[in-house]
């Protein structure tokens, strides 16, 4: 049978080339020649046999003398397939991306060698102002009887803040009685809190009474008029010709208006004196109730007992906001399935590339990244470490690298007893205000993400004397943490402080206008009168000083930010061959000071998960 299938396999393609049957002596004569190959190829088989296992032979003895070609310890759970296809750049990104091994710590310094860190240069020179110019006039009450504004604020804490800020604002524009906001107790953070659980009620409507006239509820017979629900919702950064034309008809009509979902509703550039008015509800206005100002307080003064000063950091790395932000970290496939299904809740996110997220900045810092970043900086291991964060994915071995670098680590849990958080603990809101206060009360302010909380804080520091408030520049500190292992640590922190320069709060950084105002209150920061004159004398003694330290004659109290350091190209380092040690290529910055009348280009803004 098996003659007969290979004949008729033979048979059709002759047939087919040659237009007719074969005869039967073509056929005798092709099966007689492929027996004779087979013959031939018999006696070969041993031979290639031999010559198979001698070079398999060959390539076990070269393993075994130089190891694997691959380690396998770089990719986290190999023994299976990734359940979602990643870039493999990202999966060799770093071995433990959010854990980074303790043994690796032992190049780092303990000591700090930087002593500029604790002060912004020139903060001296500018001053925080909200009072609006003579042609601002005042809120008249016969004149917003008949118009009621309602909002709805949306989000945590702090994104409600920026709400209820805007609403004052946007209730100026309007010439509208303004109702005291309500909160968000419906969201993720499921807060029942009211504004005046947070914020003291009456200090806020006699604060600005001035500027907008502010009630605590609607009069009865306007109660009925929302509850038929004339809400409406107002597009994102609505400018005042927005409000005019979209709300106004409705408020004249209805008299009444609610505004729902409100945070981020209103335009970032305003004439100036209403951004004023921004200032001066989200600095003056906005205060927090007793209960929370004393027991925030308490902790700070707790900070202060146990060292003169103190940096905070506020540390967003909870499962929710690394789904959010679609960035991987180095967990496998464990990481990928349990935030993978988190993500599913926003069904109106698109699938992500984790590469090209962490390339762009737009993932936040893992904790053993921030423990780096500061000691490239030049903290040292004395430094007392306040970290104020919510549930941290990994728990403690996420948290076991930087506590390792900072072991004067402390949270509010550990300042504050159970009893005396008993009153907060069970209300998010109330316990991100305790951090709120710790944080802008702290020497130095550090961020590991691009969120409200950090947004709003940056603001706030700026205006009340520029405290010093670092940002991490993540679109370059991402490559100098993937090439970490390929340089000395010398090298590494000295790429750090070049990377963060314009990142350290310093007056200025950001061209006026450009950013989101809250972040950035430039219309809200003022300069004395001889601030420009006394900062250029200040710059030419300090170059005159490292032209005298550069001809060889001793300078004494040369401050450290005059170091030399690496200059930082606009494009990101990708390439292993610019972090040799080795190399000869590294051009230097001639000792370039920081100076706070060169702008620099604002990074770019993302908002994130909330606060």
């Amino acid at each position: 049978m098996q003659f007969i299938n290979g004949l008729l396999t033979w048979i059709g393609p002759w047939t087919w080339k040659h237009g007719r049957l074969p005869n039967v002596g073509t056929i005798m004569a092709v099966q007689r020649q492929k027996f004779r190959m087979r013959i031939l190829l018999i006696p070969s088989i041993p031979t290639l046999s031999l010559v198979c296992g001698s070079i398999l032979l060959a390539l076990t003895f070269v393993s075994i003398m130089i190891g694997p070609l691959i380690d396998l310890r770089h990719f986290p759970n190999h023994s299976g397939p990734p359940p979602v296809p990643i870039n493999l750049a990202v999966e060799t990104r770093n071995p433990d991306a959010s854990k980074l091994r303790l043994s690796e710590l032992k190049d780092v310094p303990t000591q700090s060698d930087r002593s500029n860190l604790w002060a912004s240069k020139f903060s001296e020179f500018y001053y925080g102002c909200s009072e609006p110019s003579r042609r601002f006039t005042s809120a008249v009450q016969d004149s917003h009887s008949k118009r009621y504004l309602t909002i709805a604020a949306s989000g945590g804490l702090n994104q409600q803040r920026t709400g209820i800020t805007d609403a004052v604002v946007v209730a100026r524009m309007l010439n509208a009685t303004l109702v005291v906001p309500k909160l968000d107790q419906k969201s993720f953070w499921k807060d029942k809190s009211n504004f005046g659980d947070i914020f003291d009620v009456d200090w806020f409507i006699s604060f600005l009474s001035k500027d907008v006239v502010i009630v605590k509820e609607l009069p009865e017979k306007f109660q009925k008029v929302v509850g038929r629900s004339h809400g409406m919702r107002v597009p994102r950064k609505c400018t005042q010709h927005c409000y005019e034309n979209r709300v106004l008809p409705v408020l004249l009509k209805r008299h009444v208006v609610e505004l729902t979902k409100f945070d981020y509703r209103l335009a970032n550039k305003l004439d100036t004196d209403l951004q004023k008015l921004r200032c001066k509800v989200n600095y003056h206005a906005l205060q927090f109730t007793n209960s929370i100002s004393e027991m925030g307080q308490k902790l700070v003064d707790r900070m202060k007992k146990r060292s003169r000063r103190f940096l905070a950091l506020h540390l967003r790395f909870e499962p929710d906001m690394l789904a959010f932000s679609g960035c991987y970290y180095g967990g496998g496939d464990k990481e990928r399935r349990e935030l993978g299904a988190i993500r599913k809740r926003w069904k109106t996110l698109h699938i992500s590339s984790p590469d090209k997220e962490r390339r762009h900045g737009k993932c936040p810092l893992t904790p053993q990244e921030v423990g780096l970043m500061l000691r490239a900086l030049g903290f040292g291991s004395d430094l007392h470490l306040y970290v104020a964060s919510g549930e941290v994915y990994g728990g403690e071995e996420t948290l076991a690298p930087l506590k390792a670098l900072f072991p004067n680590f402390y949270t509010k849990d550990t300042l504050a007893s159970k009893e005396e958080l008993e009153p907060f603990s069970s209300y998010s809101s109330r316990m991100a205000a305790l951090d709120y206060i710790v944080c802008d009360q702290s020497d130095v302010f550090v961020t590991n993400n691009n969120g409200n909380m950090a947004r709003m804080l940056a603001g706030r520091r700026r205006y009340f004397g520029h405290k010093p408030t670092i940002r991490p520049n993540a679109k370059k500190l991402n490559s100098l943490f993937l090439n970490r292992r390929n340089m000395t640590w010398d090298a590494f922190a000295s790429r750090v402080r070049a990377c963060q320069k314009g990142f350290m709060g310093e007056p200025n950084e950001v061209r006026p206008g450009r950013g989101e105002f809250h972040e950035y209150p430039f219309a809200c920061i003022c300069e004395h009168p001889d601030a420009r004159e006394r900062i250029e004398a200040i710059l030419q003694h300090q170059s005159k000083s490292k032209s005298k330290n550069v001809g060889g004659l001793p300078t004494q109290n040369v401050e450290a930010h005059t170091e030399d350091e690496s200059v930082v190209d606009d494009t990101d380092w990708l390439e292993k061959d610019e972090f040799d040690d080795n190399s000869q290529t590294q051009q230097r910055a001639g000792h370039e000071d920081y100076n706070p009348f060169i702008k620099t280009d604002e990074p770019e803004l993302e908002e994130m998960l909330s606060d």
